[in-house]
């Protein structure tokens, strides 16, 4: 065959390798045709109808009247919002850090080859399937109620009880309780590290004389460093969006004196009590905006203290 016979057979080559490629893409795209409706219906359409309601007055009885930036500037004066961005800090900064503390814990010790893993795993992972559930938050409200479990305990040891959801001092404290005690999925993602970390780092250290307590710090901590930082941008983006726990408990108040009101749990307020649409909408987007700041803080910071394999 000649050298122009055979340029002539790799172009039919390639050419028929394009058209099947391309019939490949076409089905690849038709399969994502849902996905990219329902992103386009459920996600994006909803978010930039939002944004266009944060700069109206829109009540769901009267059409929007365009009015800029008015819903932000009213932010400023609004002091059940900054107490409710107070409640909120609380919630997530005592919360999000002792949640995972006891995660991590507890995945050091499952990791140690306890019999019967499996079902401790389970056990444990649980209450991260039902913590944000209604029902969860119905029997919270019943333990810490007035006549609940917490204070029947109590009375077996002769201490007095109190209503520690009606007492404002205590109500949020409740509420973190709760939601450290959802900390099996964080557990999870521990464990699954740990099983990960090569255990001939651990037995160098080991033959140089390091202590269990050393061997932890210096080794199995730093290499674990990128699965915390996973866990604490989802657990902290997460606390942020708690709504379900403080309405069920609160009623749907924020009470006793607003110590539960969360932002969300104004947001709702605002928009589907108070009928201000605009201004709740204005007040999901502030919100975004400071999830957007602590993820950017949490990666700006992640290059002095996350550590990875290269």
């Amino acid at each position: 065959m000649s050298a122009l016979g055979e340029l002539r057979s790799i172009g039919t080559k390639k050419v028929k390798g394009g058209s099947k490629a391309k019939t490949e893409n076409k089905a690849a795209y038709l399969f994502l045709l849902p996905w990219f409706l329902g992103l386009g219906v459920i996600t994006v359409g909803p978010m930039l109808a939002s944004l266009y309601l944060s700069f109206t007055k829109y009540t769901l009885l009267s059409p929007p009247e365009f009015i800029g930036i008015d819903n932000f500037i009213r932010m400023i004066g609004d002091e059940r919002l900054h107490n409710s961005l107070g409640v909120t800090f609380m919630y997530v900064f005592v919360s999000v850090p002792v949640q995972l503390g006891l995660a991590l814990a507890l995945a050091v010790v499952l990791n140690r080859g306890l019999s019967g893993l499996s079902f401790y795993r389970s056990v444990f992972y649980l209450p991260s399937l039902l913590g944000s559930s209604v029902a969860i938050a119905v029997l919270w409200k019943q333990v810490f109620g007035g006549q609940g479990l917490v204070n029947v305990l109590l009375g077996f040891f002769g201490i007095e009880g109190r209503g520690w959801i009606s007492d404002p001092s205590t109500a949020l404290s409740t509420l973190i309780i709760l939601n450290v005690w959802t900390f099996g999925a964080p557990m999870v993602i521990f464990l699954a590290g740990l099983r990960q970390i090569p255990q001939m780092y651990l037995e160098a250290a080991e033959v140089d004389g390091a202590t269990k307590w050393q061997r932890f710090f210096r080794v199995v901590l730093p290499l674990l460093t990128p699965i915390i930082f996973f866990n604490l941008v989802l657990q902290i983006i997460h606390a942020f969006q708690s709504f379900t726990q403080a309405f069920i408990i609160s009623g749907g108040t924020g009470g006793p004196a607003d110590s539960t009101l969360f932002y969300t749990l104004y947001l709702y307020n605002r928009g589907f009590a108070n009928f201000d649409m605009g201004y709740a909408a204005a007040m999901a987007w502030f919100l975004l905006v400071i999830i957007g700041i602590f993820t950017a803080i949490n990666f700006w910071a992640s290059k002095y203290w996350v550590f990875y394999d290269d």
